[in-house]
């Protein structure tokens, strides 16, 4: 494993000693935590990798030697971060009455703002790469998927037409994701109030909804 940096020595030695260095992977996943944070405060242009070699107290090749340069890094960030938020969305959705589905979706994307504010910052951003898992519209995508086959259902049972069910997905669930970074900004109202105003719209919109809508405006195509 490569090392390419020593931790402080111990205090109160009268020599002192040689630091421990700091291995690969411990330097990779500090690299990543650095880059995260600039990348949310300034964007991808605006980071180079000299600050980045410089807030990790190493030399610019070292960022070469783990990533290839900004740009892989970069990379990794994101790729994290999407992922991190998937897997928060869809381990939250355990069940339960289709409100209650709601509620656990709308938590899910605000708990990830709340603890991950550095990760959402740099999705809601738009890439300047192409990422393996996709762009952040395609990851609200795969968020709407899951929220589908629940509204699918519903609508069965309802004598909806559960074809329109990713319509709907697609709109509750970009509906969540626009309020959260409107909310990523002001803090305020609190997060569990923040989410049941947001399963309030939702719900009582769908309780209400009408089998075929109708336009009430002189506009029809």
């Amino acid at each position: 494993m490569p090392t390419d940096e020593t931790t402080p020595p111990s205090s109160g030695s009268p020599k002192k000693r040689a630091r421990r260095r700091m291995t690969g992977k411990e330097r990779r996943e500090q690299l990543l935590d650095i880059g995260r944070t600039l990348f949310a405060d300034r964007g991808f242009e605006g980071t180079s990798v000299e600050e980045i070699a410089h807030k990790a107290g190493v030399s610019k090749p070292v960022v070469y030697e783990h990533f290839g340069g900004k740009e892989g890094l970069y990379a990794v960030v994101v790729d994290r971060e999407m992922r991190r938020l998937l897997d928060m969305v869809t381990g939250a959705l355990t069940g339960g009455h289709p409100r209650e589905l709601l509620e656990q979706a709308a938590f899910a994307l605000l708990d990830y703002i709340e603890q991950y504010t550095d990760g959402f910052r740099i999705l809601v951003r738009d890439s300047p790469l192409p990422q393996s898992t996709g762009t952040f519209a395609s990851l609200i995508s795969d968020i709407a998927t899951q929220v589908e086959d629940i509204l699918g259902r519903e609508f069965k049972s309802r004598g909806f037409d559960a074809k329109l069910s990713p319509l709907y997905a697609q709109a509750l669930v970009g509906m969540v994701a626009l309020t959260g970074q409107w909310w990523l900004n002001v803090r305020k109202p609190k997060k569990a109030e923040v989410a049941a105003h947001l399963v309030n719209l939702a719900w009582h919109g769908l309780d209400g909804l009408e089998q075929k809508p109708r336009l009430i405006g002189h506009r029809r195509s």
